[in-house]
């Protein structure tokens, strides 16, 4: 009952709740210009992908060599 309660509770307050003041710009902030489709593609696809791979290749380097 008292988990319930509190998972009930905890809901309202994430519903009633507003998305993180992001409508409202503190001062100082300085957002800059956006991100184009090609640059954020690159950047939170390609170069995850890139480094995996980098990090693989030199994990495999060691066990290529005794062969």
């Amino acid at each position: 009952m008292r988990a319930g309660a509190v998972t009930a509770a905890a809901t309202l307050m994430m519903v009633m709740s507003s998305p993180a003041m992001a409508l409202t710009r503190d001062d100082g902030d300085d957002p800059g210009t956006g991100l184009s489709v090609g640059a954020t593609l690159g950047l939170f696809v390609a170069l995850p992908i890139v480094a995996f791979a980098v990090i693989a290749g030199l994990c495999m380097i060691p066990g290529s060599k005794k062969k």
